[in-house]
């Protein structure tokens, strides 16, 4: 049958417990000015520029800024993790959990064992890389959790089934201050992805 191991999570150390808060405040505390009129009508006319271009997620995230609802923001995360700085940065994390579940099942009585892990949230910034230029116009960085289980099978081969989460809090950046006169508002995007290693 195995045993599951109750201790803390594998490969938490460096990780936050929590992720950050979304951007909160100063949304329509300004009064709109002419060039916040004109900023708006910019970023209106990036849309189909960024769509016709093929870069449909940074479209389609700076369409949903626009819209001011401040609704979260789904993403496909398993799109993301595909992107090479992501899937490094989630293999490595991977890699981490399965030595330190060898070291613990190598301490116990070596019978099939599994381990809970959890990450935590950590950041990951999208590099300037043409083949992710969509990815680094929608989001330019990120957190990521990665939680599951480690499976150490009796002959001491490790497996994780792990869930890849996705948080940020999309403000922006240089269009914020629609945010901050009302004429648009910022969101948590999210996302999530499954998969075995």
């Amino acid at each position: 049958m195995g045993q599951t191991d109750l201790t803390p999570p594998l490969g938490f150390d460096g990780g936050r417990a929590e992720a950050d808060a979304p951007a909160a405040g100063r949304f329509a505390e300004e009064s709109v000015q002419p060039y916040d009129l004109l900023l708006r009508a910019g970023c209106q006319a990036l849309i189909p520029l960024r769509s016709a271009l093929g870069l449909r997620r940074a479209a389609g995230v700076l369409r949903h800024y626009l819209r001011g609802t401040g609704a979260p923001y789904r993403v496909d995360a398993e799109a993301l993790l595909a992107l090479p700085a992501v899937r490094s940065a989630a293999g490595e994390q991977l890699d981490r959990w399965r030595a330190e579940a060898l070291e613990r099942w190598q301490d116990g009585p070596r019978t099939a064992a599994a381990y809970p892990a959890d990450s935590g949230w950590r950041e990951v910034a999208l590099p300037r890389a043409w083949g992710g230029a969509d990815w680094r116009l929608a989001l330019r960085a990120f957190a990521y959790r990665l939680t599951g289980t480690v499976r150490v099978a009796a002959d001491g081969t490790a497996s994780a089934d792990y869930r890849f989460a996705v948080l940020a809090c999309w403000d922006a950046g240089r269009f914020a201050r629609l945010h901050d006169v009302g004429l648009a508002k910022g969101f948590t995007v999210t996302g999530e992805a499954f998969g075995h290693a």
